[in-house]
């Protein structure tokens, strides 16, 4: 009950932090909120780590370990955040969240290869729906339309960089709940994850002040970052830091099964924050509303089992011997 807790909280703050980040690319730069989000999130876990009386620990964790948190950090705090807000820069944050959907497939294509993960009909259905998301919202009116409206404050969304950058973000954050899993095994208690949170973060932050340090142009830039863009980079780095500290506790106490699934809410909770803080940014049309709602069922649906759904719900027999398929 704890873990599912922890998950939805990680899945708000997470879609509040899209929001917050939407704001600070209007007249801020991705590169600008690299430099504030990501080092900010390393004093911020070590505060807990330290009231926690979990420093002491930190000789206890593997290099095994060490290797598959600080990878894990990197494709998703680094790679996959800054592809994320070149998506949301681009084309909003609802367009960008439905097409990172995706990540959900690249994560079951690494658990069907080392975690002997299959395809069920319950997950072909969801890789369907996940597909149609993005369809639906981008297909065009008609000859000679845009495949989708602007906002009312004149935003029109770039969908093919978006796109790019969205299926590139996916690739980070379908990469790295495998690697964190791996990272946090034989790591026991809620600490884990605290622990776990940590050494990614510190890799993803070395990592990030590396690249400033060899490009001085870009350090320059990064802290040349206006007043307004530098106060949302910083509640957005606020916020993607309770997310990911519900996350890894989440993921050290509760199954990936049990917590991939409700992070998923992160793509409701992308719209009703972008709609409250961002609607003049966002687009809001009822293809974008439908394709969102469609790409958020497929992700439930690809994240769940078989023995999930017939545990909710009485099945006839040949309804579930259908559902009891599997590939390979």
């Amino acid at each position: 009950m704890l873990g599912a807790l922890l998950a939805v909280f990680s899945a708000a703050t997470f879609g509040f932090n899209n929001a917050s980040v939407r704001r600070g690319v209007l007249s801020g730069t991705v590169s600008q909120a690299l430099a504030i989000t990501v080092p900010l999130g390393l004093p911020l876990f070590i505060v807990p780590a330290f009231f926690m009386g979990l420093l002491k620990d930190i000789g206890a964790i593997s290099l095994f370990q060490w290797g598959s948190l600080g990878m894990a950090g990197v494709l998703h705090f680094v790679w996959g955040r800054y592809c994320n807000y070149r998506a949301v820069q681009a084309m909003g944050s609802n367009l960008a969240g439905t097409v990172m959907q995706v990540q959900l497939l690249i994560a079951l294509v690494l658990a069907m290869v080392f975690l002997g993960e299959v395809l069920t009909p319950l997950k072909v259905l969801g890789i369907a729906m996940i597909a149609s998301g993005p369809w639906i919202i981008f297909q065009a009116h008609g000859k000679g339309k845009e495949a989708v409206a602007e906002g009312p404050a004149g935003f029109k969304p770039d969908l093919v960089q978006g796109c790019v950058f969205a299926l590139l973000a996916a690739t980070g954050y379908g990469v790295s709940p495998v690697l964190i899993s791996a990272g946090l095994d034989g790591m026991p208690g809620i600490g884990a994850g605290v622990l776990g949170g940590f050494v990614s973060y510190a890799a993803s932050t070395a990592v990030v002040i590396a690249f400033f340090l060899v490009r001085p142009s870009e350090l320059r830039h990064a802290l040349a970052v206006d007043r307004i863009a530098g106060k949302w980079f910083v509640i957005s780095g606020f916020a993607v830091w309770v997310s990911q500290f519900f996350r890894y506790l989440a993921l050290g106490i509760a199954p990936v099964t049990v917590v991939q699934p409700l992070q998923q809410l992160s793509l409701l909770f992308r719209m009703l924050f972008g709609w409250m803080m961002n609607r003049e940014y966002e687009v809001f049309d009822l293809r974008a509303i439908m394709g969102i709602m469609v790409s958020f069922a497929g992700a439930i649906l690809l994240a769940s089992s078989t023995e999930i759904l017939n545990g909710w719900i009485v099945l006839p027999d040949a309804w579930r011997d259908a559902l009891a398929w599997h590939w390979p």
